[in-house]
């Protein structure tokens, strides 16, 4: 068994006993002698190895015990215990998963002091229920640990976050656009990487000191082309609209015409909203679904394409339940002579977990975000036939933006390894067959669904055909726990503020754990609300139901 050990200068003596007396594979961080020195730095030394998992377990020894315990209980994922008795020991592994034993040299003899090592090292962790959901909720911390430090320094902005850990722990999100992301992204996120300016790219910034960025950046690079298959990454923009503008400007000149999906359809407002830059700038013409079938109609599309002759025709959509024909639109471009663009913002962890065809094989640009179902850091990606990396990157910089935010890079290319686990598979997947099983239990109590279903992780319900507004239903669900968003719906004659629909998502509570059976209870509720909107007693029970649902489901 690999163990990490170290003492201050109180605890030597007994380190070098301990050593001698268990026979294991130790790694001894000191100290070297009885000279005074700071027990934290020992302390910290062997509670990174254990964080690491260089060593299954570590030994801290001072004076007392209680500095080594202290410090090195700093670290996410360990857990020091102060043990004085070998019944202390045996508790501390089994109940509570103690990874790092301190000990006083004047707490004990040497010979119990050995026992405890011996005791400590020798006992599992109990697999009672009652103690694996103690010690979840030790290493949770109901994710207050994360931003403790607020608590003294900024307690307006600790009131702040706590108060959306409280949100996302109680309330059902079923925001289509939204997800939640891990520790480790968080973590990255709010990093020192932050301090750091970093114009340009590896090896070819405009200020020094850039070593360490470079190789987080790097690997974020590396990792979004291995995951999608892309020739060409660029992880600096700080949003998908400005990965959309990066290719705007890489590729076509103000007043050119893009062809993309109308807004009031399930297009974007970076796809050509009058309001938005790209509607400013460009020459958007909007292509629509069919009425009929509320689908794209891609030989319509191919007619249109034709006709206007676009130089760039833009695919991918942020309220489109369907799944996109990629093959098909490559065709569409060829004839069309024109570059086929794909922001695949809102399917990029359903392509990258293959629960969706991936467009990278045939697109010459592909942007998302960094969030929604790939559920990194909020942030943008653009990924690039390797003829048009060099352009995309002269657009991103100098052309459009200054010091990427490295300390997000980071976070991105934390993200891009989960999804490289096997186990993520399951999880793209999951969400879609949560998106079917809620949808259908909508549908099934008379709600009409946008294009009859879904085919990834969102769905819209046409409430207007009910007798109700998009902004009724979305805060009468909100009342109940439950948070949607209106939405236009296709051919929409309420206003964009109003609405005729609701967007409902399923990739929050998937992250969750929560799978078919509870997704299917929550589109009951939703249909109970929307049938009995103005029943204030119904809302509160259904909320007092979401929040013992979510209870048993923790978010990460």
């Amino acid at each position: 068994m690999k163990i990490a050990i170290a003492s201050d200068h109180g605890g030597f003596d007994l380190k070098e006993c301990l050593k001698a007396a268990f026979a294991a594979e130790w790694t001894d961080f000191g100290c070297d002698g009885p000279g005074s020195c700071d027990y934290p730095d020992y302390a910290v030394a062997v509670a990174e190895a254990v964080a690491l998992g260089e060593v299954e377990l570590g030994v801290l020894v001072c004076t007392n015990g209680m500095g080594m315990s202290v410090a090195a209980n700093r670290f996410h994922n360990v857990r020091a215990a102060l043990c004085r008795t070998a019944a202390d020991a045996k508790q501390a592994r089994a109940h509570v998963g103690a990874n790092v034993l301190c000990l006083g040299a004047v707490n004990q003899p040497k010979e119990v002091a050995q026992e405890i090592l011996e005791t400590f090292v020798g006992t599992a962790l109990s697999d009672e229920e009652r103690h694996a959901r103690r010690r979840a909720k030790v290493e949770r911390a109901r994710r207050l640990s994360d931003f403790s430090g607020l608590a003294k320094d900024d307690p307006e902005i600790y009131t702040a976050i706590k108060a959306q850990v409280l949100q996302e722990d109680t309330e059902i999100n079923l925001i289509a656009s939204e997800n939640t992301s891990s520790r480790a992204v968080r973590l990255a996120a709010g990093s020192v990487l932050m301090n750091k300016y970093a114009e340009g790219y590896p090896g070819k910034r405009w200020y020094s000191g850039c070593l360490p960025v470079d190789a987080a950046e790097e690997l974020a690079r590396r990792r979004a082309c291995e995951l999608f298959g892309a020739d060409h990454a660029n992880v600096q923009p700080h949003c998908g609209s400005s990965a959309n503008m990066a290719v705007y400007f890489a590729t076509i000149n103000p007043g050119d015409t893009i062809l993309s999906l109308s807004l009031d359809q399930g297009g974007h407002l970076s796809h050509g909203s009058p309001v938005n830059f790209s509607g400013k700038l460009y020459n958007i013409v909007p292509y629509t679904v069919s009425r009929e079938t509320e689908r794209i109609d891609y030989d319509a599309l191919e007619r249109q394409a034709l006709e206007v002759k676009p130089k760039i025709l833009l695919s991918g959509a942020s309220a489109y339940p369907r799944a996109l024909d990629f093959r098909r639109i490559r065709e569409i471009c060829d004839k069309a002579g024109c570059i086929m663009m794909v922001d695949m913002a809102h399917i990029a962890g359903l392509v990258a977990g293959g629960a969706h065809e991936s467009p990278v094989p045939y697109a010459d640009f592909v942007t998302s975000t960094t969030h929604k179902t790939l559920r990194g850091p909020r942030g943008g990606l653009i990924l690039c036939k390797e003829k048009w990396a060099k352009a995309i990157d002269k657009a991103v910089f100098p052309g459009m933006q200054g010091g990427p935010l490295e300390n997000i890079i980071a976070a991105k290319a934390v993200c891009f390894r989960e999804w490289m686990q096997p186990e993520m598979k399951d999880y793209a997947a999951q969400v879609v067959k949560n998106c079917k099983a809620m949808c259908k239990a909508v549908q099934d109590r008379g709600f009409r669904i946008v294009s009859g279903g879904t085919d990834n992780h969102l769905f819209l319900v046409d409430v207007k055909a009910s007798g109700l507004t998009g902004k009724e239903a979305a805060a009468a669900l909100d009342n109940a726990g439950i948070v949607v968003n209106k939405n236009t719906i296709p051919y929409d004659t309420e206003s964009p503020f109003v609405t005729s629909g609701i967007r409902v998502g399923t990739a929050s509570i998937t992250t969750r754990g929560m799978k078919e059976e509870e997704a299917a209870l929550i589109g009951t509720w939703i249909a109970d609300i929307l049938a009995d909107i103005s029943n204030t007693a119904l809302q509160a029970e259904v909320k007092a139901k979401a929040k013992a649902l979510t209870a048993r489901f923790p978010v990460p």
